[in-house]
């Protein structure tokens, strides 16, 4: 029986569900949705920067609020929305009520969808514009929707399609590839470094638009043009391996000069990694527009969770793309679900990979924010029929691209943007590091639980400059610390897990920079306060928040209700940055918090610190009381072949492995093919048996041979295996 989605299958697996998923087509039909906004105009010149916030699957009233009161000040270059087009509803999925990987099955080009309607749309583009932000809209336009959904299912508008039939576009029978068509095998993509299979064949049995032909080209630039009307600036383009190259070409050439700015509207594409035929390579794909650079973003993820050190080798590495041709990331929203990279997950490690990705030269930039996750396909949050609810940050959606430390390091990437080169690079262990651009900024880099002091070559001027990490610029000095340049050296201490960074820009009584948001109180001057970062572990029952509440007015005064609330990092870790008094001695303790006014305090005595002169502080503790797991991330890597519609699993002896239930097991991505991973948190300091499994198309389980395999975890950090199935 086919399932009601598109399921991975095969080479591709659980990645090209994501990758393939991530495309978004639009045509002609769009005309006639609903009364037609007037266009979009950008009624301010648009922020001059190469960084990009992706909002991943943000309401459109929350993408307008974001871009307003957050992306526009900090000087954000652009904003990444999700697929604006109707899609498929799913209510009763295999995988839940409304997955996320819906908007990635469209059914019709109107701009109704879970996120909201036409007219909600225009109107975040014309915010968005309004404060200086461009949009990039995440565009599907290899595929339609699945052919194996259910009988009767329907799009967000209410749309009615089949297989091959969407009349809203209108797209028949002979708009798509078939088997015996271009197609060579009987539907499938069999072999993933085959072009003609890969461009022409269906991707994990979504219908494949036949690009070949000139009408179906020009409905989806209609689509992308209307886009274009409403003021986009941009697009993400998904699953771009999977349309011919010059198709895709003959599609741009229709594609309209952009509103705001009259020019041709930015391309990035996607090109999964792992192909072993050139043609299907990223670097074949340039000359439609940048790529995506998935090596980029594993590379950091390998540094940040070994030694940041290697990262001063960035140039020997081997990219998808040159730098000029590249959208950077750490993450997406494929790559986090897949372990092959960071994410919110990760804690400080994902914070300070951050910080580097806006601070290193390669592609341009960009900062994820989306909702959190314990289940790899479960929906964003909605209000019950789907539609997604506005993003709240904390505990249900993450939202890096507003914290202190990141809109500074996107005036920290602005004002470097000139130097296109590192220079300086200081190794001063394997897990602190330092480097400038040119004479515009410097950066330190602590990936270690113990504060670094040490001696760099800035490349700046001679004088004070703020901590764009810690705090802003603002006319009377600094929110947070500030480091002093003298000779075009400073001595700075780097916070454990944190960073430290300076730019011409953000200079102490100068004017403020995009990201200044004065918070100094009435009795104290910005430059008496210290950033304070409180980090807890803690376990926390339903409806339980953890904050920080202490003897000062910043913490509270001892009211619980009125203390510091902490984030969600992931993991049962909680953050919080406070600005305090400098030279202060601080008591304090840590509270669990329900809406309903019950608070837990946790035992013990009274903590206490002392606020340092200058710079910032950090406290990182454990809720006194509750019991913290600790946990490995523990990475698989098994290199194994499979056939059209198996799949590669791990399964051993503890809970986390399934206990030895197939039925249980852990599935391995298999983004990097024929190398299936996952990574796993296990109980640290535990022998562990295993083995893998491969999962045939009629549900019968195929085990490897030979004995268990076994390893050890340690005691903290992450583990690592790498086998060959047997």
């Amino acid at each position: 029986m086919q399932s009601a989605r598109p399921r991975p299958r095969g080479r591709a697996g659980r990645l090209l569900l994501a990758a393939a998923l991530v495309a978004a087509g639009g045509t002609v039909a769009v005309a006639a949705a609903t009364t037609v906004p007037a266009p979009a105009r950008a009624a301010v010149a648009l922020n001059d920067s190469e960084v990009t916030a992706n909002l991943w699957e943000w309401n459109w009233t929350s993408v307008a609020a974001a871009c307003t009161d957050h992306l526009g000040p900090a000087g954000y270059g652009a904003v990444q929305v999700a697929p604006p087009q109707e899609s498929v509803k799913l209510p009763a999925s295999a995988d839940g009520a409304y997955p996320w990987y819906e908007v990635y099955q469209p059914v019709s080009y109107k701009l109704d969808s879970r996120f909201g309607n036409r007219q909600q749309f225009a109107a975040m583009v014309t915010a968005c514009h309004d404060a200086g932000v461009r949009v990039y809209v995440d565009a599907v336009v290899n595929h339609m929707a699945g052919t194996n959904n259910p009988a009767g299912t329907r799009g967000y508008a209410g749309t009615e399609f089949s297989g091959y039939s969407y009349p809203a576009v209108p797209y028949g029978a002979g708009d798509f590839h078939r088997p015996g068509d271009n197609c060579p095998t009987g539907g499938a993509i069999n072999d993933w470094n085959n072009e003609a299979q890969v461009t022409s064949c269906e991707l994990l049995s979504l219908s494949d638009l036949y690009t070949e032909k000139e009408t179906v080209r020009n409905k989806i630039a209609a689509y992308l043009n209307d886009l274009i009307g409403l003021g986009v600036d941009g697009f993400r383009v998904d699953a771009v391996k999977h349309i011919r190259k010059d198709d895709f070409a003959a599609v741009l050439g229709k594609l309209d000069d952009t509103v705001a700015e009259g020019r041709r509207p930015y391309v990035a594409q996607e090109v999964f990694d792992g192909a072993g035929n050139p043609a299907l390579q990223a670097r074949a794909y340039i000359g439609n527009g940048d790529v995506l650079d998935f090596a980029y973003a594993k590379g950091i993820r390998s540094a940040f969770q070994g030694s940041v050190s290697a990262l001063a080798n960035v140039p020997n590495w081997n990219l998808d793309a040159p730098s000029a041709n590249v959208f950077s990331m750490v993450t997406n929203h494929d790559l986090e679900r897949d372990g092959v990279v960071l994410s919110y997950k990760n804690g400080t490690d994902y914070v300070l990979a951050n910080y580097f990705a806006l601070a290193y030269p390669h592609g341009k930039p960009s900062v994820y924010d989306s909702f959190t996750w314990s289940d790899r396909n479960q929906s964003p949050p909605h209000d019950g029929t789907g539609r997604v609810t506005d993003a709240v940050c904390g505990a249900a959606w993450n939202c890096l691209s507003r914290t202190t430390g990141v809109k500074g390091m996107v005036g920290w990437a602005n004002a470097a943007r000139p130097v296109k080169t590192v220079s300086d690079f200081t190794t001063v262990n394997s897990n602190v590091i330092g480097f400038h651009r040119g004479d515009r900024a410097w950066i330190g880099i602590n990936d270690s639980g113990s504060a670094t002091t040490a001696t760099f070559v800035t490349g700046l001027a001679d004088g004070r400059y703020c901590d764009v990490i810690s705090g802003v610029a603002t006319g009377s000095g600094c929110t947070g610390g500030t480091v002093t340049v003298s000779g075009g050296r400073a001595t700075v201490t780097v916070p454990a897990n944190d960073a430290v960074a300076i730019h011409v820009n953000a200079r102490p009584g100068a004017s403020p920079s995009p990201t200044a948001s004065p918070t100094a109180s009435p009795t104290v001057s910005p430059g008496d306060r210290i950033a304070t970062t409180f980090t807890v572990a803690a376990n926390l029952a339903a409806g339980q928040d953890v904050y920080v509440v202490g003897g000062i007015p910043e913490l509270g005064s001892w009211t619980p209700a009125n203390g510091v609330k902490l984030a969600a990092q992931g993991g049962g870790t909680y953050r919080a940055t406070v600005d305090l008094p400098r030279s202060t001695g601080v008591e304090f303790k840590f509270v669990k918090l329900t809406a309903a006014g019950a608070v837990t305090w946790e035992s013990g005595a009274n903590r206490t610190f002392t606020t340092p002169a200058g710079g910032t502080y950090a406290v990182t503790e454990t809720f006194r009381g509750d019991t913290v797991s600790t946990t490995v991330a523990t990475t698989f890597s098994a290199t194994a072949t499979t056939v059209y519609g198996q799949n590669v699993f791990v399964v051993g002896n503890i809970p986390a492995l399934g206990g030895w239930n197939p039925a249980a097991a852990v599935a391995l991505s298999p983004a990097a093919y024929p190398v299936w991973r996952a990574t796993v948190d296990l109980p640290a300091n535990t022998a562990v048996e295993y083995k893998y499994v491969k999962k045939n198309p009629d549900g019968t389980v195929t085990w490897e041979s030979g004995a268990n395999r076994t390893l050890t975890t340690p005691a903290g950090g992450t583990r690592a295996v790498t086998d060959t199935w047997r």
